[in-house]
Parts: C-alpha cells; structure tokens; sequence
C-alpha cells in the first residue's frame, strides 16, 4: 500500500497551501481562451492546466464531464492530464462522481483507483444515494491504493439541499448521517488518524452546522468564487479541522487564462489567502 492520500495531501498543504485548481474545460471557457471546442483545444487547455499549475498548486480537480462529451478523444486527454500531473507530483482528485451497487462499482473503482486503473487517480468524487454500504468496493480499492474517496455530503448547488437536508429516522439529517457513516468506515480502516474515504462538502454562510469530528476525513469543498463562497466563509465553517479542508475554484481562477503566467498569479494569491484563514501548517 502506498503512502495514504490524508500524509501526501498534508504534504502539499505544507508546500503550496491547500487549494485544489479545479480544470474544467467547458466550452465557453475554450472560446474565451481561443481555442477550438474539440479536440485539439482541449490538447492544448491540458497543456497550459499542467504548466500552470505544475511548482504552483499541490492539487487539481478535473471535471470528466468535460472531457468525456467529446468521446475517445477527450478520454484519452483527461488520461494523459491525469498522469501527467501526478508525474509532476500534483495530486488528482478526478471529479467523476459515479455511484451505484456490485459488480459495477467494482468497475469503476478499477477504472479509477489503485493498479492497474485505466485513469489512475489519487482521489475520486462518488455519489452515495444507492447506500453508503453498497460503496465497499470503492472503500476496499481506496484503502489499498492509499488514495482517497470523496462522498458527495453537502453540495454547493440549491437544488440539493431537499434531499441532505432531510430527517432521517433517528432525526439526524442525511448529510450529517453520512459523515457519521464515513467516521464509522475511517475508524475501523485508519483508527485514530483521517482515513480514506472524505466528503465534499459546501461551504455557505446561511447553511445549519454540520457535527464534522464525527467523519474523522478530508473535506473537499466546491463552490468557491465564481458560486459564492469566500476564503472566510470555508474558514468558519471548518473552523473545527481547518488542517483538513481543500477549496476548490475553478471558474473564478481560469477567467485568468489562457496565460499561464496570469493562471500562476491567481492561483498563488487565492492560495495565500487561504493559508491566512485556514493556518500554513498541520
């Protein structure tokens, strides 16, 4: 088993500070930048995503949405980014939020995690609405490979808080039971350090406290910038654990591209600003 995801993102937190670039090539974003929607102009965008982010960042998120709706093509450009970057020693957290029960969630962790994954990630987004429990193939691979799972808890989008933020029997709310779910599976996996499977979770001035100490876990938190959240607002909601939290921003530092000098600048300042709220060190 190799080196856990939690000690190797640690590592980058201490280097370059905890923000994850988030590369999402949509199509507007490629026109803006002047390139073509197809292939060859998400060649290039992989190009400047890894000399941008490559002595900058210790983390990038690239959305597979983005690639896979233009096919083989684009599948075979996220798979050279993914192993490019981890190359480069940058830590992938492949956005691909999969999620459903068996022998196919088997596939899609040996897609995406561990030897022989056909897109070797250091950590995978999952969605665990078809059960926490029926997620054991992801956890056992995660566990093994010393990479991370990420469970979908508390999105950023509106649309999602009728689902997470319903009772559930014990009167607890699903976002919350998960996290004490997660906790139960870290703590028999990796007791009493973070474990390998960690939670995206949104950070919103106006959303109800989570009990985060139950999940004993890295929090993926989306919806930075350019979806409203600030620095300040991830600071007070992971005020408890700010060691173990990695924003993510894409939209908001990408309007800098397509100069990679540009990209580098933003990048750096957002990390900055970040090390300030959350703490540079472990």
């Amino acid at each position: 088993m190799t080196t856990p995801f939690a000690e190797r993102f640690a590592a980058v937190r201490e280097r370059f500070g905890p923000l994850t670039l988030g590369a999402d090539p949509h199509d507007q974003l490629l026109r803006k930048w002047g390139l073509p929607d197809g292939a060859d102009g998400l060649e290039r965008f992989a190009d400047i995503i890894i000399a941008a982010a490559s002595g900058t960042v210790g983390l990038i998120k690239p959305q597979s949405a983005f690639y896979e709706r233009h096919g083989w093509r684009g599948i075979r450009t996220l798979t050279r980014l993914v192993e490019t970057a981890r190359a480069e020693g940058i830590l992938v957290i492949l956005d691909v939020k999969r999620g459903d029960v068996g022998s196919t969630n088997d596939a899609y962790a040996r897609a995406y995690l561990g030897e022989g994954a056909a897109i070797a990630a250091d950590a995978i987004t999952v969605h665990p609405y078809l059960g926490l429990a029926a997620m054991g193939a992801y956890v056992d691979r995660a566990h093994q490979a010393g990479a991370c799972l990420l469970v979908v808890t508390r999105s950023s989008n509106p649309e999602g808080r009728a689902v997470q933020a319903a009772r559930t029997a014990s009167g607890a709310s699903v976002e919350q039971r998960l996290l004490s779910d997660i906790g139960a599976i870290n703590a028999r996996l990796a007791p009493g350090s973070v474990g390998p499977v960690g939670a995206v979770v949104g950070s919103a001035p106006d959303l109800p406290a989570l009990d985060l100490s139950a999940a004993s876990a890295l929090f993926l938190v989306p919806g930075i910038g350019a979806q409203g959240a600030t620095p300040a607002d991830v600071a007070r909601t992971f005020a408890a654990c700010p060691d173990r939290v990695t924003p993510s921003a894409s939209r908001s530092l990408l309007a800098a591209g397509p100069d990679v000098a540009a990209l580098r600048e933003v990048a750096t300042k957002l990390n900055k600003e970040f090390q300030e709220v959350l703490g540079s060190h472990l």
